[in-house]
């Protein structure tokens, strides 16, 4: 076999064995932007910013869509916790959805309206409680409580929201206070 063959053998194995190699390599490359791209994308709809938590619902296959429904589910549930919604706990909801990432005509923003209008069935409510205990359930207290914070801090400003009579009295209402306990105890913490 002449030199000139053996060279171009010995070219083609190893741009075939680099080719490969690259391949590999741009794949590890893409995969840490993928995985700050999605962390990024929960940190938006959430407001969490805990990177152990960020981590978990990265490693639980947690959709930016599904976190953003988690958050937006306490906001409403609390908003019609005494059977109607007035304006300031609409304008409350609406506020903290956007800070959470959800903005008029995405998607979602259509769904909470509709919320907003008319109480959604109490199974979305027993839903979100069964879906956050499921997640929570493999996460430390520190996570859980970071997981927590932010979703009812939300919640309790839309509860602050409509305030008391004239703006004197209880600031959270009784049935706003049975409710944030409520879905603060599916956190698990």
């Amino acid at each position: 076999m002449s030199n000139e063959s053996l060279d171009d053998r010995r070219r083609a194995l190893e741009e075939a064995f680099f080719a490969k190699q690259d391949a590999l390599l741009r794949r590890k490359l893409a995969e840490p932007a993928e995985l700050r791209a999605r962390k990024e994308a929960y940190s938006a709809v959430s407001g969490i910013t805990d990177e152990a938590v960020l981590d978990a619902l990265v490693k639980l296959d947690v959709t930016p869509e599904t976190l953003a429904a988690l958050a937006l589910v306490p906001l409403v549930a609390v908003a019609w916790a005494d059977g109607s919604i007035d304006a300031k706990e609409r304008a409350a909801v609406l506020r903290a959805a956007g800070e959470g990432g959800l903005k008029p005509g995405a998607p979602g923003h259509a769904m909470l309206e509709t919320w907003l209008q008319a109480a959604p069935p109490a199974a979305l409510v027993e839903s979100w409680k069964g879906y956050i205990g499921a997640i929570t359930a493999g996460m430390d207290h520190a996570a859980r409580r970071a997981l927590q914070a932010p979703v009812m801090d939300r919640a309790k400003q839309v509860a602050l929201a409509a305030g008391g009579f004239l703006g004197i009295g209880m600031k959270v209402s009784d049935a706003e206070e049975k409710v944030l306990a409520d879905l603060g105890r599916a956190f698990n913490v």
